[in-house]
């Protein structure tokens, strides 16, 4: 399931809409390896850092359906037209799993700016300032990095909270209501669940529409 179009309307809730990109770095003998990074466009948690020397389709794949074991999958992921993304593997999955791989314009790297943004981050707090003997010590600093933003580190975007804070304080708030359901990607993007977000944008004084 694949969609070819122009800048996408912003997510209302979490588990809308997801962004997936990668990001290269090599160990001290010099031994290059690679980050599949994964965010939620609105709650900005990574429920996903993949690390491995040779990431292809399949590797894709199996990250994805590993994580979908113990968080719901988006209705939507972001990605651009690298030959992992646009592989039958991936489309497989996408099409079995009802999820719409929604792929960017080409030359326009804004199209997945949130990614690039979260790259960045991970580059300048967790690559540039390690080290990694090892690839399995590059997973378990990068694994450490990922929890730690997801739940520990606050979000100007997010009114001041960090992505699980705000995961939590959705679902709690929609879990209150009778017509609610934890598994419909709909019903996270009700007024009720929105709270969250105009909480952030107010915060920040920009409009909230």
């Amino acid at each position: 399931m694949s969609l070819h179009r122009g800048p996408a309307p912003a997510p209302t809730g979490p588990g809308q809409r997801w962004s997936m990109d990668f990001v290269h770095d090599q160990l001290v003998n010099g031994q290059p390896f690679r980050v599949l990074t994964v965010v939620d466009n609105w709650s900005r948690e990574s429920p996903v850092l993949e690390v491995g020397f040779r990431l292809t389709g399949s590797s894709v794949v199996e990250a994805l359906s590993r994580v979908g074991k113990t968080v719901r999958l988006p209705a939507c992921i972001t990605v651009d037209h690298g030959t992992e993304f646009t592989s039958r593997a991936l489309d497989f999955w996408a099409w079995e799993n009802k999820v719409q791989l929604d792929f960017t314009r080409p030359g326009k790297p804004t199209d997945n700016g949130l990614c690039e943004s979260f790259n960045g981050r991970l580059r300048d707090e967790c690559l540039n300032t390690h080290e990694f003997e090892s690839l399995e010590q590059a997973k378990h600093i990068i694994e450490a990095w990922r929890r730690d933003y997801n739940d520990h580190r606050p979000h100007g975007s997010l009114g001041k909270l960090t992505p699980a804070n705000t995961l939590n304080l959705t679902r709690s708030d929609c879990q209150k209501r009778p017509d609610s359901s934890f598994e419909s990607h709909q019903n996270w993007g009700d007024v009720t669940c929105q709270k969250v977000l105009l909480f952030a944008c107010l915060s920040k004084g920009e409009a909230y529409e």
